[in-house]
């Protein structure tokens, strides 16, 4: 089975500014992880229209799948829906369902000319469905754009993904030890990745909030069988620089 992979672009002149922190980037690798879709790359961009049509327009041809958040709210810099129907090369038009849905759900007087930008929709979307505040996001083609919210942007991801085509999950094995340090094993990890090529392995070194300082290793990829068998290898390795492995992920990072 072919492996999907995916592209997210994070619309924000408030995440590049450092106003907020994005928080959706964990929450959509690891629902892709679980339905065999590989996150390939994420990009931060701002609030420009042509940036944003430029980015979409070059990201949609490259990846299979391609992931949007932020940007599609009422107010004046929410520019995502219009970018993106300038992206695919058609109208944005009111989408009847949802103006009809969020009209009854807010009632006329508050249903007003801003909130009602949250209906339109580049011709030929579908809503992407929001279990918070009803607001949906909306797929055209292989695009999914979704809200910079992250409880919102979380829902619409629940919503999103299990209809995506599936493939086999990411898989994973790691062992850890105390004192271990990346400099004595460098060179072995990156014999192990080379009879391995297929799967990612990683080392990242920690700290407790005891004291204890010591490096984790990391086998992750979707053929679970390889993952499997590199496994055991990453605890000889460990054993082989006189450090004693523990399954799993340090507790209690500092």
């Amino acid at each position: 089975m072919l492996q999907k992979n995916a592209c997210l672009l994070v619309i924000g002149n408030e995440i590049l500014s450092g106003r907020t922190q994005d928080a959706n980037t964990q929450v959509l690798a690891r629902a892709l992880n679980a339905q065999g879709i590989r996150l390939l790359e994420v990009r931060v961009i701002p609030d420009i229209e042509d940036h944003i049509v430029q980015t979409v327009t070059e990201c949609r041809a490259r990846f299979d799948i391609l992931f949007t958040c932020g940007g599609i709210g009422p107010t004046h810099d929410d520019i995502t829906a219009e970018c993106i129907a300038k992206a695919m090369g058609v109208p944005l038009l009111r989408h009847e369902p949802t103006f009809q849905k969020l009209e009854a759900l807010m009632g006329k007087e508050k249903f007003n000319t801003a909130r009602q930008r949250m209906a339109m929709f580049p011709e030929g979307a579908v809503p992407i469905e929001n279990a918070i505040s009803a607001a949906p996001g909306f797929s055209i083609g292989n695009v999914h754009v979704m809200a910079g919210v992250p409880s919102i942007f979380a829902s619409m991801v629940d919503a999103l993904v299990p209809q995506l085509e599936k493939g086999p999950p990411l898989t994973s094995v790691s062992w850890h030890a105390a004192g271990l340090k990346e400099g004595d094993f460098a060179d072995d990890l990156r014999r192990l990745q080379d009879k391995f090529p297929g799967i990612d392995l990683g080392s990242y070194p920690y700290g407790l909030t005891d004291g204890t300082k010591g490096t984790a290793l990391v086998a992750k990829g979707y053929d679970a069988e390889a993952v499997t068998t590199v496994g055991p290898l990453l605890h000889d390795l460990i054993m082989a620089h006189g450090r004693e492995p523990v399954s799993g992920d340090p507790p209690h990072k500092a």
